[in-house]
């Protein structure tokens, strides 16, 4: 959707004056911002698990470069495409990983998670309104309202990771059909944009809803087809969502599509441009308000289907009635539950592993590690519902091996380890 949000009243703007600092919105803005999200999700699966870098020492490296790469934007005078898009892929990086620390650290269940990010998003919007009186993104004309433009795109993305994440949990959709909702909800927001209703509004709630959806679609083509994706892994989902960023960057960069030629002009023509109609405001209001409720409906009965929760494997959260096993008790519980000829082949794997860290072949360690990794993926449809607490434990001891063996400075004597102790739980 293209913004056309009323400009600010006349008012003294406090701080330094700039050129607008966020480009017009366009379609070429949802499209950027949609694969930036997409990035954001993939990237950071693929530092924290595929380089073993883990959770907290991911968010801790992000959160510092988006510090930087956030400095470098609020020190320029004008809207550059290179310095903006850089930071929201970092932002989008970042706020995911807030998100993901609370849930796979902390164990806070994502409603909570939903609720707190939606009253601080609240508290940012009401404080900057109350100091600038506009929330328009075509108003970012001064520092002041660049820090609150930047706090509430930070606080937006850890809010749609957080209701995307409730949304598969509540649900138990596959990453391809969870694209749908989010998709549908823009639809709606899109539509009610062209009746008439308040800018500002629409282009927020798009904003919060494009999260889930990139995300969505980052899942979607990164999950092993096994499991209902396109298995093109976080690496290269990352690798061609990156491309095409950089691709549409140096087109805007190129065509200055997306530049506000004439800031003056614009505030003043182009506040008018659509006469906002209060019945039509207040009829797409009520509208959002029934599509809100209709979806609150949808994750409540889909909630009552039987299903398996995908987020579960992330978390600390028990997967399993009956409480938690000894490894003797896995080891034969999984020896009598599943058949002979998989466990021999997770040994072999393993076994293979581990004679390849011990030849120094690193390289070699991690694509047999990551045969494990697929083999196990393969047979969980089948291993988990035959005897769950044994499958969960072996599942917990195979993803130490797959951190160690694929971490980018490996330690010999840690993959070992975690080896050997999955090979002794496999008997």
């Amino acid at each position: 959707m293209t913004h056309t949000a009323p400009s600010a009243p006349s008012r003294a703007v406090p701080g330094r004056q700039l050129l607008n600092k966020v480009p017009e919105v366009t379609v070429w803005f949802w499209v950027i911002k949609i694969l930036c999200t997409t990035v954001g999700e993939s990237f950071a699966d693929w530092i924290d698990m595929q380089l073993g870098v883990g959770l907290v020492n991911t968010a801790i490296l992000f959160t510092v470069v988006f510090a930087v790469v956030l400095t470098v934007q609020m020190r320029l005078t004008r809207y550059v495409p290179f310095a903006y898009w850089l930071t929201v892929v970092v932002v989008s990086v970042t706020g995911t990983l807030y998100t993901d620390i609370l849930t796979d650290r902390f164990a806070v269940p994502l409603w909570i998670s939903t609720s707190v990010f939606s009253a601080l998003l609240a508290g940012v919007f009401a404080v900057w309104y109350a100091r600038e009186r506009t929330l328009s993104i075509h108003s970012i004309t001064s520092t002041p309202r660049e820090a609150f433009y930047w706090l509430a795109v930070l606080v937006t993305f850890a809010l749609g990771t957080a209701t995307g994440d409730l949304s598969l949990q509540l649900t138990g959709w596959g990453p391809g059909v969870s694209v749908l909702l989010p998709l549908s909800l823009i639809a709606v927001v899109t539509g009610l944009w062209r009746y008439g209703a308040n800018a500002v509004l629409a282009f927020w709630v798009a904003y919060i809803l494009t999260r889930p959806l990139g995300a969505n679609i980052g899942d979607w083509l990164a999950t092993p087809k096994s499991e209902q994706g396109l298995g093109l892994g976080t690496f290269m989902t990352s690798v061609v969502f990156l491309i095409a960023i950089l691709a549409t960057v140096v087109y805007l960069s190129i065509t200055r599509a997306d530049v506000i030629e004439d800031e003056a002009e614009y505030d003043t023509a182009t506040a008018d441009v659509v006469a906002t109609d209060p019945a039509r405001e207040r009829v797409s209001l009520g509208v959002m308000g029934v599509a809100a409720l209709a979806t609150v409906a949808l994750l409540s009965w889909a909630n009552a289907q039987p299903h398996v929760d995908p987020t579960a494997e992330e978390g600390p959260v028990p997967r399993c009635s009956g409480g938690a096993v000894t490894q003797a008790q896995a080891t034969q519980q999984a020896k009598a539950a599943f058949p002979a000829s998989e466990m021999d082949r997770f040994r072999t794997i393993a076994s293979d592993t581990l004679g390849l860290v011990k030849a120094d072949d690193q390289a070699a360690a991690a694509d047999r590690a990551t045969d494990l990794e697929t083999a196990w993926d393969d047979d969980q449809a089948t291993l988990q519902p035959t005897d769950c607490q044994a499958w969960t434990y072996l599942d917990e001891q195979i993803d130490p091996v797959l951190s160690a063996v694929r971490a980018s400075s490996p330690d010999q004597t840690t993959e070992e380890a975690a080896l050997t102790k999955l090979l002794d739980t496999l008997g």
